[in-house]
C-alpha cells in the first residue's frame, strides 16, 4: 500500500480450538483441546474438564449492554479473530490499512511440553493467517521465556516466517530480574533479528496472587485497571535493570497500557533517579525518561488524558489501536471516531500517532 491512514499497533487474534490438530505436532495432537457442539451451546473440551466458551475476548461491534460470560456458540463471536479473510473485510469497513496482531494463543496448561509445542504451532499458525494479507497483518510471534535458550531458539524460528513481524514476551521472567546478565542472548537474539518486542497487558510478576477478576464488578474494574499501571512496572525495571542502556538498539511496545501513566512515569522516575541514584550506586548514565523516549512505544485506544500530554510524553513514542475484536475495540467506529480526535491536530502529529509511528517502526514504509 502506498499510503496509510489508520493502523491499528494492537488488534488481537485467536487460534480456533480445531486448528490444533494441524499445527501441534502429531504426538500432540491428542492432547489438544477439542470443540462440543451442543445445543446449549458450545463448549470446550480439555484436560479432563468441560467448560462452556466463556470470553470477553471476540464481541467487537455489540453494545456493552450485550456483553455477557453466559454460554454462547463460537458463531456469536467475530469471526475475524481466527478467518484473515473475513479480517480484511472488517478492517475495510474500519477503515483501518493494517493491523499488528497480538495473543491468540499458546495454550494455557500446567503440561510443559504441550505448552512448549503449543508456542511453535500458535507461531506457524499466525504465519500462515497473517500470510494471507502481507503488510496489512503483521503478526507477534509469542517467545516462551521458560529459558533464555528456548527464547533464543524462538526467536530465530520467529524472524524466518513470513507475516510475523515482532515477537512479544511477559511483563516479568520467571524468576528474578530482566536485567540479569543470563537474560542477554534473548536481548541479542532481538537485537540480531530485528524484531520489535511487545510487552502486553495482562501478566503478574509470578508468584503474586492472582484473583478471579470475574468474580464481582469490583474485582473486575479494578483489576482491568490496575493491568494497565502494571506496564509501569515492567518498563521501569527494563530501564533501571539497565536493559535499555546496554542495547540501545531495542525496541519495546507497552502494550495496551493506554498512555496517562506514561507523563507521570517520566516526570517522577526522572525526580527519584535525582534523589537516590548515588546512595542507591545507580548505574544508568541518563535518567530514566532518556532511554524511554529513546526506545519505547506505547499505545492506546481511546485515552484523552494521555493525548493531553502527548508533548510530555513524546509525540514520536504514542500509536492508536483499535483493540479489535476485543469488548474495548473501537470497531466498527474507528475512522470516525479518530477523525473525530484528532481534529485540531496538526498533521503531522496525527500522522505520527495513526499510522507513522507504528509504520517506521515495522518497516512499511
Amino acid at each position: 500500500m502506498s499510503k496509510f491512514q489508520l493502523i491499528s499497533s494492537d488488534s488481537h487474534v485467536t487460534i480456533p480450538d480445531e486448528a490444533w490438530q494441524e499445527y501441534l505436532d502429531p504426538e500432540f495432537r491428542d492432547r489438544a483441546p477439542q470443540i462440543e457442539r451442543t445445543d446449549e451451546g458450545d463448549f470446550r473440551v480439555f484436560e479432563g474438564r468441560k467448560t462452556p466458551i466463556l470470553t470477553l475476548n471476540n464481541l467487537a461491534g455489540k453494545k456493552p449492554e450485550d456483553f455477557s460470560l453466559n454460554v454462547r456458540k463460537l458463531e456469536d463471536q467475530r469471526s475475524g479473530a481466527w478467518d484473515p479473510a473475513e479480517r480484511i473485510r472488517d478492517m475495510d469497513a474500519d477503515g483501518i490499512d493494517a493491523e499488528v496482531l497480538y495473543v491468540g494463543g499458546p495454550l494455557m496448561t500446567a503440561d510443559t511440553e504441550l505448552r512448549l509445542n503449543s508456542v511453535r504451532g500458535y507461531n506457524r499458525w499466525l504465519s500462515d493467517y497473517s500470510a494471507h494479507a502481507p503488510k496489512r497483518l503483521l503478526g507477534m510471534a509469542a517467545i516462551p521465556i521458560d529459558t533464555p535458550e528456548r527464547a533464543v531458539e524462538e526467536l530465530h524460528f520467529a524472524a524466518a516466517q513470513p507475516g510475523l513481524a515482532g515477537g512479544y514476551i511477559p511483563l516479568f521472567p520467571p524468576e528474578g530480574d530482566y536485567g540479569d546478565e543470563k537474560w542477554n542472548p534473548m536481548w541479542e537474539a532481538f537485537l540480531d533479528t530485528g524484531l520489535p518486542i511487545g510487552l502486553h497487558v495482562g501478566g503478574r510478576r509470578p508468584g503474586t496472587p492472582v484473583a478471579n477478576l470475574y468474580e464481582s464488578a469490583p474485582r473486575f474494574m479494578t483489576g482491568l485497571v490496575m493491568s494497565k499501571l502494571t506496564m509501569a512496572e515492567s518498563v521501569s525495571e527494563l530501564i533501571h535493570g539497565l536493559v535499555m542502556q546496554r542495547y540501545p538498539g531495542l525496541k519495546f511496545i507497552a502494550v495496551e497500557g493506554q498512555i496517562g501513566w506514561i507523563s507521570f512515569f517520566q516526570y517522577y522516575s526522572d525526580h527519584i533517579w535525582e534523589k537516590h541514584r548515588f546512595w542507591t550506586k545507580s548505574a544508568l548514565k541518563e535518567p530514566p525518561s532518556h532511554y524511554f523516549r529513546r526506545q519505547v512505544f506505547a499505545t492506546f485506544m481511546e485515552d484523552p488524558v494521555g493525548l493531553r500530554e502527548r508533548e510530555h510524553i513524546g509525540v514520536d513514542n504514542i500509536m492508536w489501536a483499535s483493540d479489535y475484536p476485543h469488548s474495548e475495540t473501537t470497531w466498527p467506529n474507528s475512522k470516525t471516531l479518530t477523525e473525530e480526535w484528532f481534529e485540531s491536530y496538526s498533521k503531522e502529529d496525527k500522522d505520527k500517532i495513526l499510522w507513522r509511528n507504528c509504520a517506521e517502526l515495522f518497516g512499511l514504509l
